[in-house]
């Protein structure tokens, strides 16, 4: 247990740093070590990421399918109020697709409306899982207003 909390401690380290490659790595990591019997659709790759990042619940309040935009974002971290310092963070998910998909849907839906507050210190994080190679993929961009 005190392993899976330094990974998730770390995990959150390395998207707060913008690392991608290790984001994607740390969360294969936490797929394979989560017993889920059906790994086959943004659902079950959610949950796998709400264990991922268990540690973020520290600094965040952790929603799923918030309302913003034209839609709803698949993962949102809203910082807590002694945690204000942190950046806020948006997650969308796909399956068999790819990050830039991810991240287009997060600009088209404009899903950082759902964040107004946060539009000066919000991160975009579009994850992906290829069933095909079962590898994971990541894109991290830095929101800013246009």
């Amino acid at each position: 247990m005190n392993q899976a909390i330094e990974d998730s401690k770390n995990l959150l380290q390395c998207l707060w740093n913008m690392d991608e490659v290790s984001v994607a790595k740390g969360i294969e990591k936490a797929h394979q070590e989560i017993s889920i019997l059906k790994y086959n659709d943004e659902n079950a790759l959610s949950c796998t990421i709400q264990l991922a990042f268990y540690y973020a619940r520290e600094y965040y309040q952790i929603i799923r399918e918030l309302p913003s935009g034209k839609g709803y974002t698949d993962i949102c971290f809203i910082p807590r109020p002694r945690y204000k310092d942190k950046s806020a963070i948006i997650i969308e998910l796909k399956w068999d697709k790819n990050v830039e998909t991810a991240m287009n849907q997060i600009y088209k839906n404009n899903y950082p409306d759902a964040l107004k507050d946060y539009t000066d210190n919000l991160l975009l994080c579009g994850i992906n899982y290829n069933k095909a190679d079962k590898k994971h993929e990541c894109k991290i961009e830095r929101f800013k207003l246009k």
